[in-house]
This record gives C-alpha cells, structure tokens and sequence, in this order.
C-alpha cells in the first residue's frame, strides 16, 4: 500500500505555509522564464512581489483553455522539447485540440497523486484492476495504468470496447476493481445480463473507480445494488495532468492533494472567491508541473469545497462532486439545467431505465426540451395508455426538479445508443 501520512495529515497551517512557498516559486519562474505568463501578468497589472500570501491568490490572472487553443501545440510550454518525455492531447470538441506535455517529474507526480488516491479505497497489491479507460492520448487509461502499478496492483490494460472480451477477461482472471466511466459501467453490467453473467455471482469485481463524466448518487446506487460493488468517484483533467484525485473508503469529498494542486471555488456570475459549501466554478492551480504549469485554470467544472477534516484522518482539501460544467449547462427559457440534474430525477423514478438523451431546439424566440427516456423491459408495455400514465409522471418528476417543463418521449429497453466512452447526453440543436 501506498502512502504519505508527512503530506496526507500535514496540519492544515503547515499545508498552507507549503502551498505558499510553493506559489511563490512557481511564479517566480514563470515571470521570469515564460513569455506567455510574463504578459498575463504584466496585462492584468500584478508583478511577483505583489503575492505575499495565499489571500493574494485573486490578484493573478486566469487562464482559459482558449490559451492552449491559440498557443497551439506547444508554445505555452515551459521547457524544450528535449524534456518532454510524453504528450497527450485533448479531443478538441471545437477548434484544435488542446496539446499536453509532461517531463519525468510530471509523470511522477501524477502517478504519486494516483497511487495515494487508490490507497485511500484500499486498492493496493492484493488488487487486480481493469484499466477500462480509453489508452492513447486520453489521458485516463495510462494515468490509471500507472498510479495502480505504484500501489502494487495488477493491471490489465483493456482500455474501451470490446465488451464481451472484457467481461471474459475478468471472470477468467478475477479482476478486483475496474477503472471506467459511469456510462461504460453501465453498458458493462447490460451486455454481461444478455450473457447470463451476474456480477454478484460470476466475478470477484468488489470496487469501481470512475469519472470523466458527471454521475449522481442515485447512479450510484443502482450500479452498486444491482452489482455487489462499491464505486468511487475520481476527478481530473488533461489540463491538470489527467484523473487525479478520488473519493477515499469514506466517501465523503473528493480528496485534493495540496501539495501538488491548489483549488479556488468562483461564483460563475461575478467571479467571486466563494467560502467553504458555496457551489460554483472551479479553479485549479497545478503547483509542480513542469512542461506545462497551470496558474488559476478555469477548468468550468461546478463543485463546492467541503468543511471540515474527513473521518478518514486527511486533511487535504476536499471537493464535492461534480454536478456539470458551467459551459455545458443548459439555459432553457431562463433556467439553468444541468444533465446530471436530470440524472439524478429520472434515476429517482422506478421503472425508469439508465439510458436518456436530451434535444433541444427553439420554435421562434423559445426554447424547448425533449428527453428521450428509456424504461426498463418489466415496465415497457404495448398498452398506450399504462405509457400515457408513465409518461406523464416522468414529466411532472423533471418538472420538480428543474423548475420547467419537457416533454418526455419514452423508448423501448436497448433503443437509445450505447456509448464506450463518455456519454452523449445533449444534442442542442438550436442556432445560436
């Protein structure tokens, strides 16, 4: 088992006198050393001695990914090309895609980050972990495959598809964990019914590490009944160096491992630094990356810092789960909506299936909101009227917890597409 106590318990003064001196170098270099950072400074006003303290934080300026984008591929970079030992590259949704370098010592924080990370959900050397994340240029896969293998975990390395192999595999080997998204989990335990597998009964699967897109709790839930597992959040971002940073057996916040990264919480109106429980758009500083340093990134995930020490005796940082993005959130006739809203109303509903998708369009100057809703084959039902009924308490659920109308268009079990990486939740067909 892998583990730090010096960082992980560091009394929360002491951590705050490090991830100060650690600002103040990073700074210092970048100033001094980086072209594009000198100019951000120079443009927003701020020199280094201006920073004498963490509550000096909100002097610096942010950076956007739209730098990366216009920076294209490396010019950003902070060290040649001949420290560069790996890069891994966003999957540029518009425009270019956002180009990710690492030195050695880039590596080995991220592993060192993963390695504590699993520990905390007692992943260690007696483990074998399905590495069930896309290899490649995601960064998911590789950063998993790594942090595992520092714990003492056997990896196999299967990444995405393939499903059926997958499920073979792990019966065959007696895989422990299996490191995916929330999503594929749930495409997993459908194909592995329709193969008379029952993961209570077939495997020895006992934990899940997933992310890469937002889940709720009720998710949750239903994967960890209907599986016989336990199943852990993990949060990150290619940005930041890839999937991080977890959930521990507490299950209480995502731990953040303060001596590698430094988080702020922003209102997403007014850009305020917001307190501890206040949700709002996360803001991330990689403090000890060398290729490619991250000052005040605005990742745009929504989360709130949790209060408090974590019963499991850390005391880093703690985040709350993800709930969406504030660029991905929907804006339907003046309200926010977010598709892990809708997630966690629909999961909430019985007979309701794990597969939805959302379409949005505009009849004029108005918004308007389709769910197409799967229903699970016990409650799907040829008689128009039992749907009418079904349909209409779906609608009036979402209306609940949103706060405006859709209309629910339900689907037979297995009509909505699958999907072996992340989700394709949103199709927003209006022109802006």
């Amino acid at each position: 088992m892998y583990w730090n106590a010096n960082i992980e318990c560091m009394p929360a003064d002491d951590l705050k006198r490090l991830q100060y001196r650690s600002f103040k170098n990073l700074i210092n270099s970048l100033y001094s050393f980086n072209r594009f950072y000198h100019d951000k400074m120079r443009g927003a006003g701020v020199h280094p001695d201006d920073f004498r303290s963490l509550a000096d934080v909100g002097k610096l300026p942010f950076m956007y990914k739209e730098d990366l984008r216009e920076n294209y591929p490396t010019k950003m970079f902070n060290v040649p090309n001949t420290e560069i030992v790996r890069f891994h590259a966003s999957s540029g949704t518009s425009g270019k895609p956002t180009v990710v370098g690492y030195t050695e010592n880039d590596l080995a924080y991220w592993t060192e980050a993963l390695a504590r990370s699993l520990t905390s959900i007692g992943i260690g050397n007696s483990d074998i972990l399905q590495v069930s994340y896309g290899y490649g240029l995601f960064t998911g896969g590789l950063g998993l495959h790594y942090g595992a293998e520092k714990v003492g975990a056997s990896v196999v390395p299967s990444s995405t598809g393939n499903t059926e192999r997958q499920l073979e595999l792990m019966q065959d080997l007696g895989v422990t964990a299996i490191a995916c998204t929330p999503s594929y989990l749930v495409h997993m335990n459908t194909v592995a019914a329709k193969m008379g597998i029952d993961f209570k009964r077939d495997t020895c699967l006992k934990k899940a590490v997933l992310g890469a897109e937002p889940w709720t709790e009720s998710m949750r839930a239903k994967m960890e009944s209907s599986m016989g597992i336990r199943a852990y959040d993990i949060y990150g971002t290619s940005e930041q160096a890839g999937p991080m940073f977890t959930e521990c057996e507490e299950r209480n916040g995502i731990h953040i491992s303060g001596d590698i990264m430094y988080v702020e919480v922003l209102d997403t109106e007014t850009g305020e630094i917001l307190e501890e429980d206040q949700r709002g758009e996360m803001v991330v500083t990689m403090l000890k990356k060398e290729a490619l340093p991250m000052v005040r990134f605005k990742i745009k995930d929504i989360t709130s810092l949790l209060p408090g020490e974590c019963a499991c005796g850390r005391t880093s940082q703690r985040i709350s789960r993800i709930t969406g993005r504030s660029d991905d959130m929907l804006i339907i006739r003046g309200i926010n909506v977010f598709p892990s809203q809708i997630e966690y109303a629909l999961m909430r509903i019985p007979g309701v299936g794990d597969q939805f998708m959302i379409e949005v369009t505009r009849d004029g100057d108005l918004d308007d909101m389709k769910i197409y809703v799967e229903i699970k084959p016990e409650v799907f039902s040829d008689k128009v009227t039992d749907m009418m009924v079904l349909r209409a308490h779906i609608e009036s659920e979402l209306k609940k917890y949103l706060n405006i109308g859709a209309v629910v268009e339900l689907k037979a079990p297995g009509e909505l597409p699958r999907f072996e990486g992340k989700a394709k939740r949103v199709i927003d067909k209006r022109v802006m």
